[in-house]
């Protein structure tokens, strides 16, 4: 069975400010941006990996959350508490001088990990948590 991520999905509540980060800070290009009733999903993806993107969606944003998930929802999301997801780069220094220029939240510095691994981590404008990794190769 031949099986890919397409997509993923993160939590954000505010889309413009979304953008200034995934897409002006990291490089990310627009794929797609779609508006419907109140709602906006914005698509987002690195241009290496034209196969793979991402979904910024209003936390809550399925059509059979009520009201009072959608709130516990965003509650969680402004205090950080929805996971994001973790990129990997070929220069991990670079990657987090250029967040932390651009005046995103710095988590934790670039680290070796005795996994393999060099990673950096910041908070993305909606809170999530985002993890940078370089290979030890």
């Amino acid at each position: 069975m031949d099986l890919k991520l397409k997509q993923c999905f993160i939590a954000v509540d505010d889309h413009d400010k979304a953008l200034a980060f995934y897409r002006d800070v990291l490089g990310m290009e627009v794929r797609n941006d779609v508006g419907f009733e109140n709602m906006r999903w914005v698509t987002v993806g690195s241009p290496l990996q034209p196969d793979v993107e991402i979904v910024l969606e209003p936390p809550g944003a399925s059509p059979d959350a009520s009201p009072a998930d959608r709130e516990a929802m965003a509650r969680l999301l402004a205090k950080g508490m929805l996971r994001g997801v973790i990129f990997t780069t070929t220069d991990c220094e670079a990657l987090c001088e250029r967040v932390q220029d651009a005046g995103y939240d710095l988590l934790q510095e670039p680290t070796d990990q005795p996994y393999g691994v060099r990673d950096c981590a910041f908070r993305d404008p909606a809170g999530n948590m985002l993890r940078f990794i370089q290979r030890n190769d």
